[in-house]
């Protein structure tokens, strides 16, 4: 195993920056042209070409791509009672969560006759993407789908790859319909992306696209998002990560887990052990050796962890310091007294708090959603929440007594910036008979 370990304080500025860095996401110019012509292939063809790529690129030959009630009815009994045991407990968690961050209105008179209010409304259609590219997800459908239910849109369409027989993983189904999205489709990859951005006979258009995938989703994803004629989406997507702050205390078993339930995503996802003891970190080294051993996944997490470090700082400010200039998509405090830290925490998608608390519990059913942004974008991007399913629009109403309170401001204001109609509209009115 290759994971470097260096101590912070004795990197110059630019040695400092490199330790951060990311793998780098290659600007594959083959993704980008290959992505942009499945795009027009969708969008020339619709659905003829949706079961030609899923042919060519899943190896399912396919009359119908809309997944039926005949096969969302048998999907639960292809489930152990425990996985739709635990399908429904995170479905519970997630929802009690998300229901709490439902907005409300707001009326405010900013001045005598002025009222100005804001009120919400789910976005009209919305599509979920839920990859099963390296094993089925019904976690994604699960965080993709409640909040989108909870957020009341009308038109919740997830899509999600075949398998090579036609059908779709009974997983996925039983998490997706007992979240509440009734219109399931399967396909997959960027193909996917352009049939909810722009439509075809089977698949409706959408106003916006969420989901996690691989570089020709997410390729795609961007390309429909710059079209004036596709669809929004959740937010810039990179490969998964965590950074684990960690003291003497910590339990060098409990970090290589978690370290480990990161690298174990793919070989692009980064792991970053930053730790005030250097004994810590060379125990975490000998641990992960040892828990590997037992990894189905281990040569893609041996990836994985090529690219990641172990940091030795002099404190836990200097550690919180220098994951805020991370932003890590997960940051794990398994320090002895966490809470205190947390007022210093800036850059983050998620944290958690204590030797307790895995990064696993938060991709699965502790009820806070794993839909979270990565590669820095942490520093100005949220996690998913009912709010991106959701556009919110200000209303103001005035009265005569209103418009005579703030007519002049409005009128030197537009005249300040030459813009005579803007004050005739306010002046006329104030010269006109109450």
């Amino acid at each position: 195993m290759t994971i470097k370990t260096c101590e912070w304080n004795s990197l110059d500025p630019r040695q400092r920056r490199s330790v951060l860095r990311r793998p780098a996401v290659a600007d594959d110019g083959r993704v980008r042209d290959g992505t942009s012509a499945i795009i027009s292939e969708v969008r020339s063809d619709g659905d003829r070409a949706l079961l030609r790529l899923t042919a060519r690129y899943d190896g399912a030959e396919m009359d119908t791509l809309k997944v039926t009630e005949q096969e969302i009815a048998a999907a639960a009994s292809q489930l152990p009672q425990a996985a739709v045991d635990a399908i429904d407990l995170a479905i519970a968690n997630v929802r009690r969560f998300h229901e709490a961050q439902q907005p409300e209105a707001i009326a405010v008179e900013t001045m005598p006759g002025v009222l100005c209010e804001r009120v919400s409304h789910a976005i009209d259609a919305v599509g979920l993407y839920v990859p099963a590219g390296t094993a089925p997800l019904p976690s994604a459908a699960i965080m993709l789908a409640v909040p989108a239910a909870i957020a009341g849109c009308p038109v919740r369409v997830l899509c999600t790859p075949p398998r090579p027989d036609g059908t779709a993983d009974p997983a996925v189904l039983v998490a997706a319909t007992r979240a509440g999205v009734t219109d399931i489709y399967k396909v997959g990859g960027a193909q996917a992306v352009a049939a909810m951005a722009y439509g075809t006979e089977s698949v409706p258009k959408v106003g916006k696209i969420f989901g996690p995938g691989n570089s020709w989703v997410t390729c795609a994803k961007t390309l429909v998002s710059a079209d004036p004629e596709g669809a929004a989406i959740d937010m810039p997507a990179g490969p998964s990560e965590v950074l684990v702050i960690a003291d003497d205390e910590a339990s060098a078993e409990f970090v290589a887990s978690d370290l480990l339930a990161q690298a174990e995503h793919g070989v692009d996802s980064q792991v970053l052990l930053v730790s005030t003891s250097a004994r810590l970190g060379a125990a975490v080294v000998q641990e992960i050796e040892t828990q590997l051993a037992t990894l189905s996944r281990a040569d893609i997490a041996r990836g994985a962890l090529a690219n990641s470090r172990i940091v030795t700082v002099n404190s836990l400010d200097e550690a919180v310091a220098v994951s805020n200039q991370y932003a890590p998509e997960h940051l794990i405090l398994q320090v002895a007294n966490p809470r205190p830290l947390l007022a210093s925490i800036r850059n983050a998608g998620s944290v958690f708090v204590g030797q307790w608390t895995p990064e696993s519990v938060g991709d699965y059913c502790s009820g806070t959603n794993h839909v979270l942004p990565t590669y820095g974008f942490a520093t100005t991007y949220s996690g998913l929440s009912v709010d991106q399913f959701m556009r919110h629009m200000t209303i103001q109403e005035l009265t005569r007594e209103g418009l005579e309170n703030l007519g002049d401001a409005v009128v030197t204001l537009a005249d300040l910036e030459g813009l005579d109609a803007h004050a005739a509209a306010v002046s006329r009115r104030l010269r006109s008979p109450a």
